[in-house]
């Protein structure tokens, strides 16, 4: 992210008015390879490839929270293989890790892993290294790092219905299994800081805990994902679970967490009464269905939809319920940036129809955000004025 846009976004913390409403998305490999025309060997690869694409796509769009933006990822692989899963690649389809254990008892057989030596963590590190010249060169910086989270990595191990399994039979092997990697997760996490020192934000996938109940969260998720957020300081805590999010929603404050990704089954305003006012909500229109699949008007309908859904749009991050999806086209995400500007536009009008302070403020602050037809409507309020 760009330092305007990072300050922005620490701001919305603060609760500070950043003059417009932000938009973001989680973007990573199961979008652009395909987005920028490349396959995805290439994109893993080449690293060439890999910056090339990822600096058109937030250059593309500089409207855009493109988040975390620059990390060291390998897809799924990237945490299973410091641990010894071997990846399994595919022309079109993105890297999955093999499981390495079939029973919670194989614990044991577990490594304590290196991140600084062990599977493809030095591999991205360095990678990213690499390319940190390029990125700041074109006004960015690295500024989250980045992990899946322990239920995530833990079914990538043992495999996610064996996790479950043994989340209900056998809870001391699971505590010792979860507790491992939590404590991989704060080494890795740590060793992205040290590698790059512009990183205060951590961003943690977890899907996983979505799928377990009040109690099994109380005892296995909040413990180990607090201790995660304790150990980085980072100031902005973003946890994603676009999986069933309503108990996680009640229990983003107890973890630490500051900044929140949900399933777009969840409305905005149902996660905002559970989180409460002080986390900063990122979503919410469904990725695959319209995002993706639907049209530039099937879009600009949806974020109409979630904008009409929360009265207080202060610490909201417009975006999808989940990570961008392959087949996002430019002209969708178009439609999504336009929509939630065109709307705040429309909102700051009075009832005649001219702009009256605080929103003169807001055109001055966000002018060079503006298509030259809505310049030229701001021209005509002006002389009406």
């Amino acid at each position: 992210m760009q330092d305007s846009s990072w300050n922005d976004l620490t701001g919305l913390l603060d609760g500070k008015n950043p003059g417009y409403r932000p938009v973001g998305f989680i973007i990573d490999s199961p979008w652009i390879p395909g987005w920028y025309g490349i396959s995805m060997l290439d994109y893993y690869t080449s690293d060439e490839l890999w910056l090339e694409s990822n600096l058109a796509a937030v250059q593309r769009f500089p409207d855009v929270w493109f988040m975390p933006g620059f990390w060291p990822e390998y897809g799924m692989c990237t945490e299973p293989s410091a641990f010894g899963s071997r990846m399994i690649f595919s022309e079109k389809s993105l890297p999955h890790a093999e499981k390495i254990i079939s029973d919670i008892s194989d614990i044991v057989r577990l490594p304590h892993p290196d991140v600084r030596t062990d599977g493809l963590l030095p591999f991205v590190i360095n990678r990213l290294k690499n390319c940190n010249k390029a990125i700041s060169d074109a006004g960015y910086q690295v500024r989250f790092a980045v992990s899946r989270g322990p239920f995530n990595i833990a079914s990538f191990l043992l495999g996610t219905t064996e996790l479950m399994m043994a989340v209900a039979i056998d809870r001391e092997n699971t505590h010792k299994l979860l507790n491992r990697v939590t404590d991989f997760i704060c080494d890795w996490l740590s060793w992205q800081r040290e590698c790059f020192p512009s990183v205060d934000g951590v961003l943690i996938l977890d899907d996983i805990i979505g799928f377990v109940g009040e109690a099994e969260f109380n005892e296995f998720v909040i413990p180990n994902l607090k201790r995660i957020f304790d150990s980085t300081g980072f100031r902005i805590r973003f946890l994603h679970n676009d999986a069933d999010g309503l108990i996680t929603a009640r229990h983003l404050s107890d973890m630490g967490v500051n900044m929140f990704n949900f399933s777009f089954n969840h409305s905005l305003s149902e996660i905002r009464i559970l989180a409460g006012e002080d986390i900063i909500l990122v979503g919410n229109i469904p990725p695959r269905d319209v995002l993706a699949a639907g049209s530039a008007g099937d879009v600009a309908a949806a974020v109409k939809t979630a904008l009409a859904e929360v009265p207080d749009h202060s610490r909201i991050v417009w975006s999808a319920g989940g990570g961008m999806p392959p087949g996002v086209s430019s002209e969708n995400i178009r439609a999504f940036v336009e929509t939630v500007r065109d709307m705040a536009i429309q909102g700051m009008l009075d009832s005649s129809g001219v702009p009256g302070q605080d929103e003169i403020y807001y055109i001055k602050c966000c002018l060079h955000r503006l298509t030259p037809n809505f310049l030229i409507t701001l021209v005509t309020l002006s002389f009406n004025e």
